[in-house]
């Protein structure tokens, strides 16, 4: 079959052809934007799930549901070596400006690039120098007191006071959230916290690892109040087959009914995986439709293409230790794994002596608690990669 006409696109952040089993969070972002323009209270949006489930996509499809309901949107992908503000102030310029050009009378977009530019003088204390480029005085008082969860609500506020003078609102999108410094959380709570007190057409739509509601949660405790955390998880197996059938049966191709059980199977309904058995399967079968034994012969070079890419740039991160502590929860089979299993397998007697690797390796987002004493992996199928990548967990 033409390889050019394959519709499916394994890749970070690619959107699918087919955006299956997701039309409840969709819905949701929905009336999120939906009551906020009318001026009713919504809670914003946190989605969570392990990697490759599609949060990324699906913020990308939320952002352009946005921009035809009429927000000016923020999009930016949290970093630990590129803080919040540094992000934000720039794309608020921007914004600003934006605003600033639009039809209406008032001062308060201009208020607003002056609480820019005095926030931008308050966290140069803390993160050094921010260039902004503002002709324009800072409006001083106004957050500009170099502390972050004092000065961010501020900022926030005048932002949402700006677009609620111009008759529009504003979208932040934040992508890998967990990444944000406890300080950083912290203050993005706060001003989200502010923005629904005053019903300022400003939301948030976030995504990240299933630690967040926990970190959140530490950071606020009115946090499950104010934001709402859908989990993102894998298809369910009708919705699976729709991701793979429907777009190549636009291309007048089809998939056994066999085909895609076993593609089920093997990927247990993960968006990503799907995407990769799709795409391999188009490209080795020569015509239609696409067998059961073309997707059992396709399955070894799948594999070997996950391992080489998708699992060992992550894999190529880890110390030594690390590497033994997940290949130490591989053993256990399949997750969750309880720390006190975990410290049995590697010999060791009291879990608290591995608690500084296992910290490491949640702070690289390897790993997560999904509840008290438990661990699991944060990305699909990775103990089964382990146990490849290193057959005898003795040789460590």
């Amino acid at each position: 079959m033409d390889k050019i006409r394959n519709p499916f696109s394994p890749g970070a952040g690619a959107p699918p052809p087919e955006l299956a089993g997701r039309d409840g969070v969709l819905e949701q972002a929905a009336v999120l934007f939906g009551r906020v323009l009318k001026k009713r209270p919504e809670k914003s949006l946190i989605m969570t799930g392990l990697r490759g489930v599609g949060k990324t996509v699906l913020l990308n499809e939320m952002e352009r549901m946005a921009l035809q309901a009429g927000y000016r949107t923020i999009f930016i992908e949290a970093s630990v070596q590129k803080p919040l503000v540094v992000q934000l102030v720039s794309q608020l310029r921007s914004l600003l400006y934006e605003l600033d050009r639009m039809a209406g009378a008032g001062n308060k977009v201009r208020r607003g690039l002056a609480v820019l530019k005095s926030f931008v003088g308050g966290i140069k204390v803390s993160f050094g120098d921010v260039e902004l480029g503002l002709d324009i005085e800072p409006e001083k008082g106004s957050a500009d007191s170099g502390d972050l969860e004092v000065d961010l609500p501020s900022l926030f506020i005048a932002v949402g006071e700006a677009a609620e003078e111009r008759q529009c609102a504003v979208a932040i999108f934040i992508d890998e959230i967990q990444y944000f410094s406890s300080g950083e959380l912290n203050a993005l709570i706060m001003a989200m916290h502010k923005m629904q007190q005053r019903q300022l057409p400003l939301v948030l739509v976030g995504a990240g690892l299933p630690i967040l509601p926990g970190l959140a949660g530490d950071a606020k405790s009115y946090a499950e109040r104010l934001l709402s955390f859908p989990d993102i998880g894998p298809l369910q197996e009708n919705d699976s087959a729709k991701a793979l059938q429907d777009p190549v049966r636009a291309e007048g191709v089809a998939f056994e009914p066999a085909a895609l059980q076993e593609i089920y199977r093997l990927t247990k309904g993960y968006p990503y995986f799907l995407q990769e058995w799709g795409y391999q399967a188009w490209n080795q079968s020569e015509s239609s439709p696409i067998t059961l034994h073309l997707v059992q012969e396709t399955t070894k070079q799948v594999i070997t293409r996950l391992d080489e890419n998708f699992f060992r740039v992550r894999f190529d991160r880890l110390t030594d230790g690390e590497k033994k502590y997940l290949r130490a929860m591989a053993e256990l089979g399949q997750g969750p794994y309880h720390t006190t299993e975990i410290s049995g397998m590697l010999g060791v007697e009291s879990s608290t002596a591995l608690s500084p690797v296992r910290s490491k390796l949640i702070k690289k987002g390897m790993i997560y608690s999904p509840s008290h004493g438990l661990l699991n992996f944060t990305v699909p199928l990775f103990d089964e990669f382990m146990r490849r990548a290193i057959p005898d967990l003795g040789t460590l």
